[in-house]
């Protein structure tokens, strides 16, 4: 099997599986995940819920078709994959189009508002499932056992990476310190720079001028 063919399902079966059961795994997160589809604004009122539920069932199908040895459901696996990306990517531009900023909620748990970051992650991993379909035709070279398991594990990785990028964009964003301003009624503005300071005699001729 070709090595390309092996990674590409293993980096989608790692994506779908994540974001599966981070929308699964309680009754929080897949509310979080149906009011996240609720603001995009794209669908009535009564349909949010079942979508919402149907989105990960349907990732975890195709990441068990992909994860399968037979090439007639893995194939599947690749179409289904490529086919909710592309509905994912569709439904990022139209959100995107009507003013929505709601979190993507993709792995069950990211706050980071949906945008172009996540429009160009699933239009690439939608290129990387259809280059994975095509180089599956009959005929195509094979690999050995090592290669496999290489092409496995690379997969793999990268399908980590691609869940916990958001998070890692996050986390090491930087923002701009605040300026801290003192506003206490008894702070006196500081003298320019290049003023003179007063002195001691100033202050003695001062007074007698006074008196």
């Amino acid at each position: 099997m070709h090595s390309l063919v092996v990674c590409v399902r293993a980096l989608l079966g790692a994506v779908f599986l994540a974001s599966s059961i981070g929308k699964l795994v309680g009754r929080d997160r897949l509310t979080s995940f149906a009011q996240s589809v609720e603001g995009l604004g794209l669908l009535p009122a009564w349909l949010v819920r079942p979508v919402a539920l149907a989105v990960p069932v349907v990732e975890l199908a195709a990441a068990a078709l992909l994860a399968l040895p037979v090439r007639v459901l893995w194939s599947a696996g690749l179409s289904v994959a490529t086919g909710l990306l592309l509905i994912f990517a569709i439904g990022i531009v139209l959100a995107l189009r009507h003013g929505a900023r709601v979190p993507c909620r993709c792995f069950g748990r990211s706050t980071a508002p949906l945008g172009a970051r996540q429009l160009a992650r699933n239009l690439l991993l939608s290129a990387a499932a259809l280059a994975a379909a095509a180089a599956s035709r009959p005929g195509a070279s094979t690999t050995g056992t090592v290669g496999t398991a290489l092409a496995v594990a690379a997969g793999l990785l990268l399908g980590v990476l691609v869940v916990v990028l958001d998070d890692l964009i996050e986390l090491f964003r930087t923002t701009r310190p605040e300026e801290v301003v003192d506003v206490r009624p008894d702070s006196a503005p500081a003298p320019r720079r290049g003023a003179l300071r007063p002195g001691p005699a100033a202050h003695s001729r001062s007074d007698q001028a006074a008196a």
